[in-house]
């Protein structure tokens, strides 16, 4: 009639004994008279509770939540107020199916709270808010009144997955691969337009380079021609300098030419002057006497014309004249013996 039990440390048994608790706590192990005994053994380390639901979205569409539920039992004697615990001898040998009750009454807080987030939300919002979710319903279990009423804290709360009905993943999957073959479209679209764009870019680049190139040449030429402007202004002063040069050169040869013409004109006055002071007396001499004077030293043929000039001058008073002309050859032959001789 009596038994040993030992119990694990994740367990909790209370020991009743007439009704009444005789020990209570987390791994004992002890003897007890069997006929008088009650043991309710209730685990309190962690347990996970798997769910699945089936679910409405916002407008309209049926869709699957899955998820887990971590939980543990921190008020043992809440729980063993609640439920029937009690074991047959050996822990896990329970004599009712309470123990069963305690996750589903979990798994039932959990899908009302899910629901109402899952028919705030359209399909496509729905499927894509598993962190949200689990954020929103593991927030609202830790402010929850029913949970520290059972004697149980929630430890972890997940959604696995948030899928619609097959019909209507097909058609999310079709209506998505056609948009992303339009995304793909786009995208070489796009990728096309970079590439002319790209294109046009490099044109303007050589175009620009182009530009500036012969904006440099134009500079050069430029310059060139500011050079050749310089070099031939330099080349016009030394002309200029040069004729300025002559022109001086020029004006003081004519300087010298005119102080040689005057020279010259006070030699040919101081000439002049003899000749006027040597032949003063001859002026003063008369015509006749002149005329004597050159008859001595003048040749035959000035002599014949005195003559002649005589007999002009006394042509009324001469009645006849004859002049041979022996006489005018033989006076010219003599002139041309005594010029050859």
């Amino acid at each position: 009639m009596f038994r040993y039990i030992k119990v694990p440390p994740t367990h909790y048994v209370i020991h009743y004994v007439n009704g009444k608790i005789k020990r209570a706590g987390t791994g004992l192990a002890f003897f007890y008279f069997r006929p008088s005994a009650s043991l309710v053994i209730i685990p309190v380390g962690s347990a996970d509770v798997p769910f699945i639901f089936n679910e409405i979205s916002a407008d309209f569409q049926p869709l699957t939540v899955q998820g887990q539920l971590a939980f543990r039992v921190h008020d043992p004697q809440k729980v063993a107020a609640l439920l029937n615990y009690m074991v047959d001898g050996l822990p896990g040998r329970y004599v009712s199916d309470d123990p069963q009750k305690l996750p589903q009454r979990l798994v039932n807080l959990v899908q009302v709270l899910v629901r109402a987030e899952i028919q705030r939300l359209p399909l496509r919002e729905a499927m894509h808010a598993s962190e949200s979710l689990a954020t929103s319903v593991f927030a609202k279990l830790g402010t929850s009144e029913e949970l520290p009423a059972l004697g149980v804290e929630v430890l972890a709360f997940s959604v696995q997955a948030i899928k619609p009905v097959p019909e209507m993943s097909r058609a999310l999957e079709a209506e998505a691969r056609e948009e992303l073959m339009r995304r793909a479209d786009q995208a070489i679209y796009d990728r096309r337009n970079a590439a002319v764009e790209q294109e046009r870019r490099i044109k303007e680049n050589e175009l620009n380079t182009e530009i500036a190139v012969e904006e440099k040449q134009r500079q050069i030429r430029e310059t060139q021609v500011e050079a050749d402007l310089a070099v031939e202004a330099k080349q016009q002063q030394v002309r200029q300098a040069k004729i300025n040069g002559q022109i001086e050169l020029e004006n003081e040869r004519k300087r010298l030419v005119a102080a040689r013409v005057e020279n010259e004109r006070a030699e040919a006055d101081i000439q002049a002057y003899a000749v006027d002071a040597s032949l003063k007396p001859l002026r003063d001499l008369e015509p006749a006497v002149l005329e004597m004077l050159s008859v001595q030293t003048a040749d035959p043929r000035l002599m014949v014309s005195l003559a002649f000039k005589q007999l002009a001058q006394n042509a009324a008073k001469i009645g006849h004249l004859n002049i041979s002309p022996d006489l005018l050859q033989t006076l010219l032959k003599e002139r041309d013996d005594s010029a050859e001789s």
